[in-house]
């Protein structure tokens, strides 16, 4: 049975998307007889055993980027013992996302122990705005082409995300996309009435929805700064942002500046289980992404519920979405552009109903766990 050392910076129950998928890459994994051990860093509510063939392992780390944002644990110079231990005994190493500081160990120690070394990548280059530019700048230099240079193959999410890394070095022939899934059993559409029941929202209300961390990459401040101009002309239409994170408090002051506080509501933190809930009552999903998305989870997430979607066109995300098919397309950082969509869509109701059926029928055929897992599973099996 073939031994994988999963090094992610996080794992579930920890929130965010390389969580995800690397869960549902490893749940899929070991059904198929892989051994898998996550080599993941310490957080509160962290799960020793998920599931049956994966186990946990912690290696020591500081958290203090998360007070900026940025999901980024800084390893200690005790972690090597760690790596070394559980490397050595595995048969292949795959860690995700090629600027983290644990992947970067897991190479070197990949190359010492002659281990088949792995990476996915999952987003492209993050416009902070910010000081934050020039750290991710130097991270890519100094550890994350690295990262891609010790890798023996490279998948990415979507092509932007290839070309991204193939900008910092990465070998073109080790390199290929595999696109993210989405369950399509879990994530389906049900009963939008029963669903807004559920959830306590209004039923004669027009609902748009984001799933969301409230950081500035998101682009929670373009949704903001359309709700005035969908809202006027449409007073019955309903924001809803589930999500939580460090810019709540700027998010919220903003709202009471615009007096939109009628038409915006922050639902905060949604459980797994709830989630297909919130997409199944919505009318229209709103991702206005700013930057860095390689392949947005919550996209397939949506289509798969048979929700219209609005998206903005950066990332991987024009891979996924035909404009006026199966979903709608704007420029990102456009309030003005993702309010006229928004108002469109909300005045022409069979062409949304039109759009989310093409959305969950494209899903079905080609963005599926299983299909994705069958692409990595080849990569594996070229070296063990």
């Amino acid at each position: 049975m073939p031994r994988i050392c999963l090094v992610t910076h996080y794992f579930p129950p920890h929130k965010g998307g390389i969580e995800q998928v690397s869960y549902e890459q490893s749940k899929r994994l070991t059904e198929m007889g892989y051994q898998i051990d996550v080599l993941t860093s310490k957080y509160e509510g962290r799960n020793m055993n998920p599931l049956e063939g994966i186990t946990i392992h912690h290696y020591p780390s500081l958290n203090v980027a998360k007070r900026f944002g940025v999901p980024y644990p800084i390893i200690s110079f005790k972690a090597y013992k760690t790596f070394m231990k559980l490397i050595s005994k595995c048969d292949l190493v795959h860690a995700h996302g090629h600027v983290y500081m644990a992947s970067y160990l897991a190479g070197m120690v990949a190359k010492k122990c002659k281990k088949p070394f792995i990476v996915t990548q999952h987003n492209t280059f993050i416009d902070y705005k910010s000081f934050l530019n020039i750290v991710e700048q130097l991270n890519d230099q100094f550890i994350g082409k690295s990262v891609l240079k010790n890798a023996d193959r490279i998948a990415t999410v979507s092509k932007e995300t290839k070309k991204y890394v193939l900008r910092l070095g990465a070998d073109k022939t080790k390199t290929q996309v595999i696109y993210n899934g989405v369950d399509t059993d879990f994530f389906r559409p049900v009963n939008k009435t029963q669903s807004r029941e559920k959830l306590g929202l209004p039923k004669n209300r027009k609902i748009v929805l984001s799933v969301r961390r409230l950081v500035y990459k998101n682009g929670l401040d373009t949704l903001i700064e359309s709700v005035p101009h969908v809202a006027r002309n449409r007073p019955d239409v309903l924001f809803v942002v589930a999500g939580k994170g460090p810019s709540r408090k700027l998010i919220e002051d903003r709202i009471k500046e615009l007096g939109i506080s009628q038409n915006i509501k922050l639902a905060g933190f949604v459980p797994d289980e709830l989630l297909p809930v919130y997409y199944d009552a919505a009318d229209i999903f709103m991702l206005p992404s700013a930057s860095g998305e390689g392949l947005p989870l919550v996209l397939l997430e949506a289509m798969a519920c048979g929700v219209p979607v609005i998206a903005t066109a950066v990332g991987g995300t024009p891979e996924i979405l035909e404009h006026m098919k199966n979903g709608v397309l704007v420029p990102p950082m456009n309030p003005e552009a993702m309010a006229e969509a928004t108002s469109k869509l909300l005045s022409e109701e069979n062409l949304g109903t039109t759009i989310g059926a093409e959305a969950r029928r494209n899903v079905e055929n080609k963005f599926t766990w299983t299909e994705n897992v069958r692409q990595l599973q080849k990569i594996y099996s070229e070296f063990v």
